[in-house]
């Protein structure tokens, strides 16, 4: 009975798609969950490789230039999220929920979503991310005054694939960046480096942050959970976290 009474999110594994395609699939499927044609929706995926730069992204985060991105195959986009530059790739899973996430009213109120609410709202998909990692054998954490979730330094210490100068400080596992449209509907999400070309970060100052050390599964743990594992994971504590019921689809 209680399973029945949360609400159904609809979780669709679209595999590796291309980022502007996603795009346009994320702003079609938002417009049908503002108009109630079309339930709550979490999106899964991995993309070709990409840079994106958020609302708060500065150029100069970006530091190899036009010829030598496109001699690696990477693309650059500047899109509508928060957050500064990241990287997507292959060995990456994305996260892109769609949920209606303000209460019926709220512009009534004030023109934007009330910032409890928004803060409210990462805060949720970091302890998602974090639960999942417990679920896979991997101790991982909030960082105060930051956005993502966090390798301490003490789990980092044990990276058999890192310089031993880095091990002494956290390391950032998943990226998070979103937008709330003007209807209370969230998009974009979160990254989860599972085992993607860790080269490719070294094209910019992840995130913004200057020194950031950036990390994934498979530097961590050995065997590496494959996508599979890691998808199933992260919809149980999705389910969790948001008092949803998963219907994949």
């Amino acid at each position: 009975m209680e399973a029945q009474e949360k609400p159904v999110c609809q979780a669709r594994w679209l595999g590796l798609i291309d980022y502007d395609q996603a795009w346009e699939l994320q702003n079609r499927l938002a417009a049908q969950i503002a108009a109630g044609k079309l339930p709550p929706t979490f999106l899964l995926l991995e993309h070709p490789p990409v840079y994106t730069l958020g609302r708060r992204g500065g150029w100069e985060h970006l530091l190899w230039d036009p010829a030598e991105c496109a001699r690696r195959g990477i693309t650059v986009r500047e899109v509508d999220r928060g957050g500064d530059i990241t990287y997507h790739g292959p060995g990456q899973l994305v996260g892109y929920p769609l949920l209606p996430l303000a209460r019926s009213g709220w512009q009534a109120d004030s023109p934007r979503l009330p910032q409890a609410d928004f803060v409210g709202y990462l805060r949720k998909l970091e302890a998602v991310i974090i639960g999942a990692l417990a679920q896979l054998g991997l101790a991982s954490g909030q960082r105060e005054g930051y956005t993502g979730v966090w390798v301490p330094a003490g789990v980092m210490a044990k990276c058999r694939a890192c310089r031993p100068d880095d091990r002494p400080q956290p390391a950032k596992i998943a990226s998070i960046g979103v937008k709330v449209d003007a209807h209370g509907v969230t998009r974009h999400g979160f990254a989860l480096n599972v085992n993607p070309n860790m080269d490719h970060w070294q094209g910019i100052v992840a995130c913004g942050i200057d020194g950031v050390r950036m990390t994934s599964l498979a530097e961590l743990l050995s065997p590496c959970p494959d996508m599979a594992q890691v998808r199933q994971a992260v919809l149980q504590e999705f389910a969790v976290q948001f008092h949803v019921l998963i219907e994949s689809v």
